[in-house]
């Protein structure tokens, strides 16, 4: 299925509907019919994009906004691919099935996902795999690939899966519970507050003081990760081959997370 963007949408459309679970039975003129608007001024899918009707294994967008939301919330199956940027909780909630997304990426993508694969070509905003307000956990599982930069608190509060990120902003990591972030270059505070999980990271901003130094080296979990990163960021995958310096925090909670950096 192709639905292709006619102009950039009036107001902030929620996309949640552009799911194969959704979409199902539905002939051409309901699905244009289907409701996507935020705003009183009842806005129709089929008034954004043009529809061409075909399988749901794959749904591809041609052309993207930030006024996208929602977009791919609650996956279990099948792929779609958007040829843009998206807007807030890409992928949120999603249990399998894949997201690639060619451009950039608002807030808390992924966050509340129990699996399933999310790959951002540009950047993302703040909380990328983080807890939204109110929430009790980020992302729940899967994997997340930003190519570009994301924001600040990637991670926040993520209690299992892995994501990976050329560069972040402050305080990756900040309250993991679990799970796994690798990364290019973070910013000042990673891991703040976490409780358990892995950063692994070539280099970053200033330390949290309340994580302690535990000595240098060779893991068998990050020789494991290694093959888990290397499809996606091959660069990223050779930091498990070098003895690694490892710090043991955040020690002001729980205190069984970890920070590992190449040893120099």
């Amino acid at each position: 299925m192709r639905l292709t963007l006619r102009e950039q949408p009036p107001e902030r459309l929620d996309l949640s509907v552009i799911n194969p679970a959704s979409l199902a039975g539905l002939g051409e003129r309901e699905i244009a019919e289907l409701d996507v608007g935020t705003s009183r001024t009842g806005v129709r899918l089929g008034d954004c994009f043009t529809i061409a009707p075909g399988t749901l294994d794959e749904i591809r967008i041609e052309g993207g906004s930030s006024r996208f939301d929602n977009l791919g919330l609650g996956l279990a199956e099948g792929t779609i691919r958007l040829e843009g940027d998206a807007g807030q909780r890409l992928g949120f909630g999603m249990s399998g099935g894949e997201i690639h997304v060619s451009g950039s990426v608002g807030p808390y993508v992924g966050s509340g996902a129990t699996g399933g694969l999310m790959t951002i070509g540009g950047d993302a905003d703040d909380h990328a795999g983080g807890a939204v307000h109110g929430a009790k956990s980020g992302l729940c599982g899967g994997t997340i690939v930003i190519r570009g930069r994301a924001g600040a608190r990637v991670g926040d509060r993520m209690r299992s899966g892995l994501i990976i990120a050329e560069r972040t902003g402050p305080y990756a990591g900040s309250r993991m519970i679990a799970g796994t972030i690798v990364a290019g270059t973070v910013g000042d505070h990673p891991g703040y507050a976490m409780r358990r999980g892995t950063l692994l990271v070539r280099e970053h901003g200033v330390p949290v003081p309340s994580f302690v130094e535990t000595g240098v080296h060779r893991l068998v979990f990050v020789r494991i990760l290694e093959r888990v990163v290397r499809p996606f960021a091959p660069h990223l995958a050779e930091l498990a081959r070098e003895d690694l310096h490892r710090r043991a925090g955040d020690l002001a909670t729980l205190g069984k997370g970890e920070l590992l950096t190449p040893h120099q």
